[in-house]
């Protein structure tokens, strides 16, 4: 199976900026309007510039060391804008993008 995850994004220079703080080097970029990373094998994260759908995406990705993935992004020059530890301990870090689009990480619980 494979997977591609899109997100409309308003301004796409700077998204594909931004996004390259997130998740690493972009892996392929299709055309000048879209950037498409791999996360994993056969599954994929796209920016494409569409304004009038900017803002709306939700996705969260469940990661093996959420720690790990949280600190990488900060030495790429990102914070969270939401932490938050469900009753089960699970755990989901939470970017915005300048449209409010949100890329959650999540991670089972510690211990």
């Amino acid at each position: 199976m494979d997977l591609f995850a899109g997100i409309p994004v308003s301004d796409y220079p700077a998204a594909r900026e931004w996004y390259e703080r997130l998740f690493g080097p972009i892996a392929f970029e299709p055309n000048d309007v879209e950037a498409v990373w791999e996360l994993a094998e056969h599954r994929y994260v796209y920016i494409e510039h569409r304004p009038e759908h900017a803002g709306h995406a939700q996705h969260t990705i469940f990661v093996d060391d959420l720690d790990e993935v949280v600190a990488g992004i900060a030495g790429r020059g990102l914070e969270p804008a939401q932490r938050k530890t469900y009753d089960n301990g699970v755990r989901k870090i939470t970017y915005r993008d300048a449209d409010g689009n949100e890329i959650g990480f999540g991670g089972a619980p510690v211990g």
